[in-house]
């Protein structure tokens, strides 16, 4: 058999063998896509069978709510505080946890419970300590912020959540930022103390660059978590007080499943995700430069 044959032999091996693979994608991907951008342009509510096509009325309406661009801006903020707390404390935690220290194995196990248990409980149990035992201590100590349910204050709800979020979110992206640390030739390390680097310089000059790969993954797994927030501030807030922390997952479950306007919560889903899809390949973007892919 000549070569040109049997390159195209095994093309059509490879063909065969993706056609299993493209077939559950499009039918659980690409199809039900396709679909929901068909229903944005009608009215229809999700139960009854009869609809009637309303071209881009559901997106011009969407550009002037209140609701949804206040859900969006939330939404944004509070991306933009859990990727920087996250980068921030997963960093100094690593560092931490790849010194020598003793019961590090036991501290590592234990860190990493918290990252197994269901976001849905997680938000119940806080929010019962939110309600009903911080406040109590908060008077105790005579603590104004914290004698009241820091969920029931529009400024202080936010940061609750945020705690929340960080308190099961960090293991995940310690333990990728530790396997990053150890990566890093030790040799490199020892030959830049010699030369009389401080421990600031080695971080900056050696460390970081050996981590930034890791770092973008970390960056890309926060910022999908911080604009699908979703599990939290259903299961400790609703979306209150006053809507101050409804985010636009939130806001689009709302929409579909409670006030039953399904063609316009998709075209919500569909606005929001162009929106994600633009941020993260500006994310993408930025942090291929700092690595020069």
């Amino acid at each position: 058999m000549s070569k040109s044959k049997a390159d195209a032999k095994k093309r059509r091996t490879f063909m065969v063998f993706t056609i299993p693979g493209f077939l559950l994608y499009s039918a659980f991907f690409i199809f039900p896509i396709l679909m929901g951008a068909y229903y944005s342009l009608t009215d229809w509510d999700g139960v009854k069978k009869k609809f009637n096509m309303i071209g881009m009325q559901n997106y011009v309406k969407i550009f002037q709510d209140k609701q949804f661009i206040n859900a969006l801006g939330f939404t944004l903020k509070y991306s933009l505080f859990l990727i920087i707390l996250t980068i921030i404390l997963a960093v100094c935690l690593a560092l931490f946890l790849n010194q020598s220290v003793k019961g590090r194995g036991f501290f590592r196990s234990m860190y990493f419970i918290p990252a197994v248990l269901s976001m849905l409980t997680v938000g119940l149990i806080f929010n019962q300590i939110f309600y009903y035992i911080l406040p109590p201590i908060g008077k105790a100590l005579g603590n104004p912020t914290l004698s009241k349910s820091l969920l029931s204050s529009p400024i202080m709800a936010i940061w609750a959540i945020l705690f929340v979020n960080l308190w099961q979110g960090l293991p995940i992206p310690t333990l990728l930022i530790l396997a990053g640390l150890q990566s890093i030739p030790m040799d490199l390390l020892e030959a830049a103390s010699l030369d009389g680097a401080r421990d600031f310089q080695k971080f900056r000059f050696i460390t970081v660059p050996f981590i930034l790969p890791v770092l973008s993954v970390v960056l890309v797994l926060t910022l999908k978590g911080g604009l699908m927030v979703f599990d939290y501030i259903q299961s400790m807030t609703g979306g209150g007080p006053g809507g101050a922390t409804r985010s636009i997952a939130l806001l689009i479950y709302e929409h579909g499943f409670t006030q039953n306007k399904y063609a316009y919560s998709i075209a919500e889903a569909i606005i929001a995700g162009i929106i994600i899809a633009a941020i993260s390949a500006v994310q993408i973007t930025f942090t291929n430069k700092k690595k020069g892919v």
